[in-house]
């Protein structure tokens, strides 16, 4: 399980570093969330208001704080108060790293489906002939 947790340093993180492995698991939590990943996106480009982020995701005002709330204690956006407006922006971009991967991933397993559809379709016209 260590093998894959590595830190910057090239340190590898033993599963006895529970400490760790649970703010790991805190921080993949906020992450697994539709609504949080439609935020997470409509911030890629930089920092919104949360009447702008609203506009792009959709939801009601609480709805979409709630999720905004989650996002932060989790480390992975912050805010700032301008007059009556909030903004919010992204703060480890390392959620998109983590998120293309994970497209990466679920691309190779359709492709891998559909290759393997296609090779059971040939071998039963072959075998029908």
């Amino acid at each position: 399980m260590s093998e894959w947790l590595y830190l910057r340093s090239g340190g590898i993180v033993r599963p006895e570093s529970e400490q760790l492995l649970e703010r790991i698991a805190d921080r993949l939590k906020a992450m697994a969330d539709p609504m949080r990943l439609r935020i997470l996106h409509a911030l890629q480009q930089g920092e919104r208001c949360v009447n702008d982020i609203l506009a792009e995701v959709g939801g009601s005002q609480a709805n979409v704080s709630k999720h905004l709330s989650v996002l932060r204690r989790a480390g992975l956006v912050d805010c700032r108060r301008d007059g009556v407006n909030v903004y919010y922006r992204i703060v480890d971009a390392t959620v998109f790293a983590i998120c293309s991967s994970v497209c990466d991933s679920l691309e190779r397993q359709v492709n891998a489906a559909q290759e393997g559809i296609a090779r059971g379709r040939a071998a039963m016209l072959a075998g029908g002939q």
